[in-house]
């Protein structure tokens, strides 16, 4: 699978009132600093110390957000 890594900070900027509330992804633990992924079918991903959990999913036209956010490709 593909994906786009962003640190929580990049994130919080990419979502919008479609996707999920920000106080939401804050609840499942994303900060400023967090390091997340997206990938191609809009899940998110929080990286933990051991392991990736998926903590939401973004609607629209994300990847375009993504993108244009990030300056990066999914890979």
């Amino acid at each position: 699978m593909r994906f786009i890594e962003m640190t929580g900070e990049t994130l919080l900027a990419v979502v919008t009132d479609h996707d999920l509330p920000p106080e939401e992804l804050r609840a499942a633990g994303v900060t400023p600093d967090a390091i997340v992924r997206i990938n191609e079918q809009g899940d998110i991903e929080l990286r933990r110390t051991d392991r990736w959990d998926v903590v939401g999913g973004l609607l629209g036209n994300y990847q375009e957000r993504v993108r244009a956010l990030t300056g990066l490709e999914y890979a």
